[in-house]
């Protein structure tokens, strides 16, 4: 007779306080951690080494090994939630959300339809009225927490179709419109609605990463000129290469007076609102129709949390409402004074109760926490480009690519005259290997045109929960000592 699924009270409890420690001492470790830990072909000898067979039986090794196993396996990534950690969009994974996790799991209720669960369903929809007051939007939107932007752009891009374009399926000539930074994601949601890949024209960007209205006006009219059907603008509010915020009020302008759908894809940046800085910098995104961002990033959820929000929720329910007959009994309750159901204004039936995600840590922490926060990191990214204007004003063989208009910086080694480009990016290459080597911080890096080609770029995104100013010092410190090895290999 096989072990029963349900462990007794002791077990259960056992079980707890062992991983209840595993991840508390994880969380204490990260000070200290390596910001990159073994990937790659390491990282494969050490998915080797933990793999095991799905016994029949409960783990030979009992859960000491699973414990020991999680650790290897942990170790062998990428430290998203560590305070070194500037690479791509950091991750944080707030404690508190965590445990939203474990009760969540626990409790185990069905929140697709908020006739299920009203009370439940009510405290999700709380936290996604007060992101739409804080975005500017009135009460008439509704939101959607989802598996991250992705999923949000996929739902916003469905709906811009079904409320501008006939619907009858012929998308042929239907054409939406992104900047040459916007995200992959737009491209991969827009083919998957419908539009034939072709159809997204890529406009061209101003010097700092902007799209320019202006090529957008050219385009959208010899697009109609040709007998096309423009429908979409995608406007990014912090894009993921060099944190830039297109020009969202005259985009705004724009597609009002051309009758297109303007979605602001803010999964990075968006959470920035919540600061007056950051607030300052989205100014124009409430007059958005839809809005991408991402819990996951710029409220330091784990991953897995995106959020949509849309001005006119009645848009979102058209494109998503559905219903089927073995969902007749609900209708014999009395839902007058209903929340909206998730699943009516998105993809999902069965769903897991994300939400508590967000309202767990706001209820713990206060909002005040996640407004000091993120004004933080975008004092961070302004103290790391003055240190490195600084440096550049002292002779350091530095040029910065842009100013931070988030809380990303973009800079690399200039170019010497004659140069390859090949011979450019390896250098910067030698320069980002070069400050990941010594483990403190671990930075990402992009391509960004330069005349001849793309040139390597070395990005710092300041974003992680965990991430003060000693950390940033820290990374300058690795940073100076990079440049000078370099200089020495040059001697040499």
């Amino acid at each position: 007779m096989p072990p029963p699924l349900e462990p007794d009270r002791a077990t259960a409890e056992a079980w707890l306080e062992r991983f209840s420690r595993f991840a508390l001492d994880h969380l204490d470790a990260l000070e200290t951690a390596p910001s990159v830990g073994p990937v790659g072909s390491a990282g494969l000898d050490v998915a080797d080494e933990v793999s095991t067979a799905i016994p029949e039986a409960p783990h030979p090794g009992g859960l000491g090994d699973v414990l020991q196993r999680l650790e290897r396996a942990t170790a062998a990534s990428l430290n998203t939630p560590g305070p070194g950690y500037f690479a791509y969009i950091p991750g944080s994974g707030l404690w508190a959300s965590a445990l939203a996790d474990l009760v969540a799991g626990s409790i185990n209720r069905f929140t697709g339809h908020s006739v299920a669960a009203p009370a439940l369903c009510r405290l999700e929809s709380d936290v996604l009225t007060w992101l739409a007051n804080e975005f500017g939007y009135g009460p008439e939107a509704r939101g959607l927490f989802t598996s991250g932007g992705s999923i949000a752009n996929l739902s916003a891009f469905a709906t811009a179709r079904d409320h501008v374009l006939p619907r009858d399926g012929d998308f042929r000539h239907a054409l939406a419109y992104a900047s040459n930074q916007a995200h992959h994601s737009v491209d991969k949601g827009l083919r998957l609605i419908g539009i034939p890949a072709a159809n997204l024209r890529r406009v061209r960007v101003d010097e700092r990463c902007r799209i320019r209205v202006d090529r957008l006006a050219r385009q959208v009219r010899q697009d109609r000129a040709d007998g096309k059907r423009p429908f979409l603008v995608v406007a990014s509010a912090g894009t993921t290469n060099t944190g830039a915020v297109d020009p969202l009020g005259p985009l705004a302008d724009f597609c009002a007076a051309e009758g297109l759908w303007l979605h602001v894809d803010a999964a990075y940046g968006g959470a920035f609102v919540l600061c007056p800085e950051g607030r300052s910098a989205l100014n124009g995104i409430e007059r958005a129709d839809s809005i991408t961002f991402d819990p996951h990033k710029g409220l330091f959820l784990p991953f897995g949390t995106g959020c949509l929000l849309v001005r006119d929720g009645r848009r979102l329910r058209d494109t998503h409402a559905g219903q089927g007959a073995y969902l007749q009994d609900f209708d014999r309750l009395d839902r007058r004074r209903e929340t909206p159901s998730p699943t009516m204004h998105g993809p999902e039936l069965s769903r897991s109760f994300r939400g508590l995600r967000l309202w767990l840590p706001l209820m713990l922490h206060g909002a005040a926490a996640f407004r000091a926060t993120l004004a933080e990191k975008l004092q961070l990214a302004q103290t790391f480009h003055r240190a490195l204007e600084q440096r550049i004003a002292a002779g350091a063989p530095l040029e910065i690519v842009d100013a931070p208009q988030l809380s990303i910086v973009t800079f690399r080694q200039p170019r010497h005259d004659g140069e390859a480009l090949v011979d450019w990016n390896a250098r910067n290459t030698a320069l980002n290997n070069g400050i990941n080597a010594g483990g403190r911080a671990y930075l990402s890096s992009t391509q960004l045109p330069a005349g001849d080609g793309d040139a390597f770029t070395l990005r710092v995104c300041v974003l992680g929960v965990r991430t003060h100013a000693r950390h940033v010092a820290a990374l300058l410190e690795d940073l100076d000592a990079a440049l000078q090895r370099s200089k020495a290999r040059t001697r040499e």
